[in-house]
């Protein structure tokens, strides 16, 4: 006997069918909306400004709520059979199959936030509390939104992400939209970034450059070095360039040949490196790893807080990550070189069938890693003042979380420089909300490692491009 299923009830793209959901919503977004006002309240704030900062607050969470209720309800109701709406226990089984990374991202957070409450005691505040829940519920709305877009997903969790962490760090932070402190992200965003290029363009080829904070480290007090010598500064920038991209395309020649041993032969390279300018540096001194001279003029404005640009009280490094942004996005996206690319990180064996040479793309790719690495440590000698061959120390896991958290695929031919700048964003904003909220630098590290692993889990969970080719 043939039976007839009615549709189910349709409803406003905002409002959930069932009553219950949102009186539930309701409910918590009193909740959140009565702390935060008494919050509000309790630090000094102005009367006017808490109503509006309330109302704003109740008004997203809210919609939020709700919204991602509907999304609920629209999976079930394209999943459902008529014999799972008989079978209440499939339900748990189905909002896990269907949300298991989310959740293990929820309880990851939940975690971090309940460890961070027990051993920091300033951090054991009712502001906190607000922020951590906003976050949760931004990322579930970021995650289950994202469901909709085909392509470009990583960037919309990440520009979501980016966005949150703005709005809840000028809540919970005093002075966070100042000019000084955004000026201070997107100078450190900057070096970050660049140094970043190299290892997003080696990611996509499939590959990984762990020598990038080894020739940091190294061009940093090179370069100093060089100009104590009397080498004219100028000339030594360049020079410690050159270097650096000889070392690179060191590194791609070695990996091409010993094939699946990248990580190894570059880790291996940047310990020597680093090692053999500590011995030359150090012939004659008794302050091995550091180099004390006076830095030139212009590279100090180059990459200093207070540097200028035509007059502008903005940083020239910021203005040159911006540009070589450009340069290599549009590169990616609209020249050979970029094709060229994502084709030998999607399926390499067709690439060469094509006529693709493969040793050409990967050494010039390890080769552009090492001239930004260089670069970034020469800037760095300007903004420090000084040399230090421990500088790019934080370089060897940030490069990598940058392209991670951005979404480029470790696997190659997936991602882009663009989805690293937002990454890149993601982490120096993060870095300055843990700081400002009284985090040291080991926590910060393990933040940043339990960021890494849902994203890789996110974005590893859709099929690689050359298992479609």
């Amino acid at each position: 006997m043939s039976q007839t299923y009615l549709p189910a009830r349709s409803s406003s793209a905002f409002i959930p069918r069932s009553r219950a959901l949102v009186w539930l919503n309701l409910a918590l977004t009193f909740i959140v909306g009565a702390i935060g006002f008494g919050l509000g309240f309790w630090q000094g704030i102005s009367a006017q400004q808490v109503i509006l900062y309330t109302v704003v607050l109740v008004a997203i969470l809210f919609g939020l709520l709700n919204y991602i209720a509907v999304i609920f309800e629209g999976r079930l109701d394209a999943t459902a059979t008529p014999e799972a709406t008989n079978e209440t226990a499939e339900g748990p089984r189905s909002l896990w199959a269907n949300n298991r990374i989310l959740i293990v991202v929820m309880v990851t957070m939940l975690i971090v936030y309940l460890l961070i409450t027990a051993t920091v005691p300033t951090f054991r505040t009712l502001g906190n509390l607000i922020a951590f829940l906003l976050l949760e519920a931004i990322l579930v709305f970021a995650f289950k939104v994202s469901n909709r877009f085909s392509h470009g997903r990583s960037a919309f969790i990440g520009l979501i992400v980016l966005l949150a962490l703005i709005v809840i760090s000028s809540f919970t932070i005093s002075g966070f939209l100042s000019a000084a402190n955004i000026r201070a992200i997107l100078l450190f965003a900057a070096f970050l970034g660049i140094a970043c290029i190299g290892q997003t363009l080696v990611a996509l080829l499939g590959g990984l450059d762990l020598s990038i904070p080894f020739v940091i480290g190294a061009s940093n007090i090179g370069l100093l070095f060089l100009v104590s010598l009397g080498v004219p500064p100028w000339l030594a920038f360049c020079f410690v360039l050159i270097i650096g991209g000889g070392i690179g395309f060191l590194n791609g020649v070695l990996s091409y040949r010993l094939q699946g041993q990248a990580l190894i032969l570059t880790l291996g390279m940047g310990f020597a490196v680093a090692g053999l300018v500590q011995i030359l540096t150090s012939i004659g001194s008794s302050f091995s790893g550091n180099v004390f001279a006076p830095v030139p003029k212009w590279l100090q404005n180059l990459a200093a807080m207070n540097g200028k640009t035509f007059g502008l009280s903005v940083p020239p490094t910021i203005i040159l990550w911006i540009v070589l942004a450009i340069i290599v996005i549009v590169g990616l996206r609209y020249t050979a070189y970029g094709r060229h690319i994502y084709a030998l990180g999607g399926n390499r064996r067709s690439a060469k069938l094509i006529g693709i040479s493969e040793f050409k793309y990967w050494t010039l790719a390890y080769t552009i890693s090492g001239i930004s690495a260089a670069l970034t440590g020469s800037l760095l000698l300007g903004w420090s003042g000084g040399g230090f061959i421990g500088v790019g120390d934080q370089y060897l896991f940030t490069t990598l979380a940058a392209v991670v958290i951005g979404g480029t695929s470790l696997m190659g031919g997936l991602g882009g420089y663009g989805y690293t700048v937002i990454g890149v964003l993601v982490l120096q904003v993060l870095s300055s909300f843990l700081i400002g909220i009284g985090l040291k630098y080991e926590w910060q590290q393990f933040i940043f490692g339990l960021l890494i692993l849902p994203m890789v889990a996110l974005y590893g969970r859709a099929p690689h491009i050359r298992a479609q080719v």
